[in-house]
């Protein structure tokens, strides 16, 4: 078998071969199902639910949202997907759902205002967790959402899902780790997504079905004006950070596990609305961020107009090394080799045929399935090793919280950043140290660590 074949055939391989006899599928094995919830039923926490339903026996037993509406769809599919075939418990308040402490598992698909307040309560409630990226709107609260998993001894997993996928576990392992780069002093990434919701939608009345207070929480309370699901929410700072925290965590945090980096060094980043000025949208459309390393500067780079560089990898990272270059995204991977030697091409793993209820389930996204099985695998092989999972909750915080000081810088005038994770502080920069924690809305308090 040579070269070429061998990698053709071995991605998904990789991913579970490395972990034969590591007890890797000992949690899923076991006898007693485990007893899941789920905050946040809209798009992406029903697709992680859905994942987990089938890779390891579950009872889902509770579900969680203010909108009346949406929960109540998710458990008529719940029970429909799930072998018992009961319908859950439906919440529209996450605190009277982990009241009941009876829950082994609590997975978080809420908005990223939300992510710190419920993931604190849930292992507080007895509960692993498994939560959707960015960690966090603001980097104090990543320092005490690591402090409270800790604090607790419970498994954290962040849905940064590159991790587990199989084609770039396979580029890590085969490409990187194996030399084929030599020494890669360069890193782009980049996203050119047309995903920046930019309308106008005039104020109206809160429907009967939301609970607009709850869904808001500890942010901001915007006039109503559009149901704020999946898309309209990720335009606005009140929520999250924008493209920043939604598309680089994601590359940043992949490139920094490829490398094996930890925090950057300096992160410093420009950029603002230059062309969709018309919206109420008040997230960047274009923006440049540069997070320093020892010989190493990771560069990304977003607009949500315009055409991409490279239209097969518009979302993606470049590692460039001295003998070679990878080009990698969700979809595929690309070795470029520097002079000499055979080019190697990789498409993402389908499982269409084993799974074929993806194939009909509404908004899935058909590449990441695969990712999202695996990461749901190694987050119970943690539970069940009692280890750290491979997206755990620190490395999390750390490319949420570049991303976060990134933006930060912007709003600075691009001035670079030097944060220090022991002191919690921007070092010499009193100002940008204040813009750490965010204000919350009363009567929501902000989690506090020593």
């Amino acid at each position: 078998m040579n070269r070429r074949h061998f990698l053709r055939t071995t991605s998904a391989g990789l991913v579970l071969s490395s972990l034969a006899g590591t007890g890797y599928f000992s949690a899923a094995a076991e006898a007693k199902p485990w007893r899941v919830g789920l905050i946040g039923t809209g798009w992406y926490g029903k697709s992680d639910l859905f994942r987990l339903i089938q890779v390891a026996p579950v009872e889902v037993v509770s579900l969680c949202d203010p909108d009346k509406q949406m929960v109540a769809e998710a458990a008529r599919l719940v029970s429909q997907r799930q072998k018992s075939g009961k319908t859950p418990r439906t919440y529209g308040d996450y605190r009277q759902m982990l009241k009941e402490r009876d829950l082994d598992i609590v997975l978080i698909g809420s908005p990223d205002h939300w992510h710190a307040l419920q993931m604190i309560a849930a292992v507080e409630a007895g509960a692993h967790v498994y939560v959707q990226k960015p960690i966090s709107v603001d980097v104090h609260e990543g320092e005490a959402m690591v402090a409270f998993a800790r604090a607790h001894n419970k498994v954290v997993q962040v849905g940064t899902q590159r991790k587990s996928t199989p084609h770039l576990v396979e580029a890590r392992q085969n490409i990187v780790k194996a030399g084929m780069l030599g020494k890669v002093a360069q890193v782009d990434v980049c996203c050119y997504y047309h995903m920046r919701a930019n309308g106008n939608p005039a104020v109206c009345p809160v429907p009967d079905h939301l609970d607009y207070e709850m869904w808001t929480g500890p942010a901001p309370l915007r006039p109503y004006d559009m149901i704020p699901h999946k898309r309209w929410w990720r335009t606005f700072n009140e929520y999250g950070n924008g493209i920043m925290g939604d598309m680089c965590v994601h590359m940043l945090d992949t490139a920094r596990w490829m490398l094996g980096l930890g925090w950057p060094r300096r992160i410093s980043s420009t950029g603002g609305i230059f062309v969709q000025k018309e919206g109420k949208s008040n997230i960047s459309d274009t923006q440049t961020a540069t997070f320093e390393y020892d010989d190493l500067n990771i560069v990304w780079q977003h607009r949500s107009w315009g055409t991409p560089p490279d239209p097969k990898y518009p979302w993606a990272m470049t590692l460039y090394g001295e003998k070679g270059t990878l080009k990698a995204s969700v979809t595929s991977y690309d070795y470029i080799p520097q002079g000499k030697g055979e080019p190697i091409h990789k498409d993402c793993l389908s499982e269409r045929e084993k799974y074929p209820e993806d194939v009909t389930e509404k908004d899935i996204e058909l590449h990441a399935a695969p990712a999202t099985r695996a990461h749901m695998l190694d987050f119970l092989k943690a539970i069940g090793q009692k280890s750290r999972p491979v997206a755990d909750i620190e490395e999390g915080h750390i490319s949420t919280a570049s991303c976060i000081l990134a933006n930060l810088s912007m709003q600075l005038g691009g001035r670079p950043l030097v944060y220090d994770p022991r002191k919690r502080v921007v070092v010499g920069d009193p100002e940008a140290t204040q813009k750490l924690a965010r204000a919350y809305r009363a009567p929501w308090t902000r989690p506090q660590i020593g």
